[in-house]
């Protein structure tokens, strides 16, 4: 049986030698592409894990209240407020009986008003025989 020390020579093709460098180089690059994919799957199953976790939360507290309302929400509740006072002061208005009417009704009142006025002095006209 041979010795084999330090100083034993091993005789090799250039052509194996170039090819087992290839092959470590490539098992290399393997080795730490599969390591590189393996840890971008794992950042991204940690990062769905916690945008899981706010998604759950964010559906619990939403509708409770709990974390604050949009600024579109904010603007929307101002102006509820602000119909509902409006609504009260109208409602008050029409009570008392002080009720605003719109334009076309006052037309119509004059338009009624001044027809009538003028009706009621034709029909006095008529029981005077013409005479005003």
């Amino acid at each position: 049986m041979p010795k084999v020390s330090d100083s034993t020579e091993v005789a090799l093709p250039l052509r194996n030698m170039i090819s087992l460098i290839a092959a470590a180089s490539i098992a290399t690059w393997a080795y730490f592409g599969i390591i590189e994919r393996l840890n971008k799957i794992e950042t991204n199953v940690t990062m769905m894990g916690a945008d899981l976790g706010q998604n759950t939360e964010f559906r619990i507290k939403w509708p409770r209240g709990e974390m604050g309302s949009l600024p579109a929400d904010s603007e929307q509740y101002m102006l509820i407020e602000h119909i509902t006072g409006e609504l009260e002061k109208l409602q008050k208005q029409i009570e008392e009986g002080k009720a605003p009417y719109d334009q076309q009704q006052k037309l119509t009142l004059d338009f009624y008003e001044k027809r009538i006025t003028n009706l009621e002095s034709h029909i006095e006209t008529m029981r005077h025989n013409g005479v005003k």
